[in-house]
């Protein structure tokens, strides 16, 4: 569905996007990720057309990005911009008008989706007059009322409370579910794992890590392992097999010295081992780490 091919991006000598390669395919939840000036918005800008990469392709729907549609792509940009004196029925309709919608299939939808939101009675209201988080789910209407094949979506949970971003997840959920590729860049690491298929992360312009979510948080798996049993165990002897370890009644956790194997041998003669597992980082672990060593 959308390919970058070495795309690179310089402003005054410094490169703010590094020949930045990858590719999503239909219907997949992609994660895009990195710290403040990695190099996401400028990536994200090029995809759009905004700007043009100084060197590299971008391909949509094999199409090239000099073909783009605006009934193919729906963006929601991280930096918000809504007309404030206008109304909010209003408002859609035009977006939708502007993306190649009927007026009286804009109205309709615009309808729906104001409905879905919990903002049905409020077509007539100024865009002024919303909190911010009702402005941001306005924003998110504008970015999927034509159903674009592919939908970007910048920092899309700004704003909104628990109830809402609940909301939005099933929303964009429904979409995978019929096909919509979805490019997803946000700082929200436990959203990502909840939501993203494969990711990307990029840090000063250049791509760090980039693959399946499950294959990156099994490489990076560690010696730390957790393990509960039942029995007496004695205390001294299982501090052999760890570098650091915390025992108590039922538990032990800790930094195996080498792998597993040895350990599990011993202690199953020892006592009644209920449950073991190796602790797999979290996605917020890995990009802290992975930012780190590439800085």
């Amino acid at each position: 569905m959308l390919k970058l091919i070495n795309i690179s991006k310089q402003y005054d000598g410094v490169r703010a996007v590094d020949r930045v390669s990858f590719q999503v395919k239909r219907g997949d939840i992609y994660g895009f990720l990195g710290p403040n000036g990695a190099g996401k918005t400028t990536t994200i800008r090029m995809i759009m057309g905004i700007m043009q990469p100084d060197a590299g392709s971008i391909e949509i729907i094999d199409n090239n990005k000099s073909n783009l549609s605006e009934q193919i792509v729906g963006y929601l940009p991280e930096d918000r911009g809504l007309y404030q004196k206008q109304k909010l029925g209003e408002i859609i309709v035009y977006f939708g008008l502007l993306r190649g919608l009927e007026k009286s299939t804009a109205k309709v939808r615009a309808a729906e989706w104001l409905e879905r939101f919990g903002l049905g009675d409020q077509q007539n209201r100024k865009v002024e007059e919303l909190s911010k988080g009702n402005q941001q789910k306005v924003q998110f209407i504008l970015s999927l009322i034509h159903d674009p094949a592919l939908l970007i979506l910048d920092e899309p949970f700004t704003g909104l409370d628990p109830l809402n971003q609940l909301l939005l997840k099933e929303i964009i959920q429904e979409k995978r579910e019929i096909g919509t590729t979805i490019l997803f860049s946000t700082h929200q690491m436990e959203q990502v794992e909840r939501l993203c298929n494969n990711i990307c992360l990029i840090n000063q312009g250049r791509i760090i890590v980039e693959g399946a979510l499950e294959s990156i948080r099994e490489a990076h798996q560690s010696d730390v392992v957790e393990l509960t049993y039942a029995g007496e165990l004695n205390k001294k002897s299982a501090q052999e097999y760890f570098n650091e370890i915390l025992i108590t009644d039922s538990k032990i956790s800790g930094t195996l010295k080498g792998d597993s194997t040895s350990f599990l041998r011993w202690v199953n003669d020892k006592v009644n081992v209920e449950s073991f597992q190796v602790k797999t980082p979290s996605l917020e672990q890995i990009f802290i780490e992975e930012v780190k060593a590439s800085s």
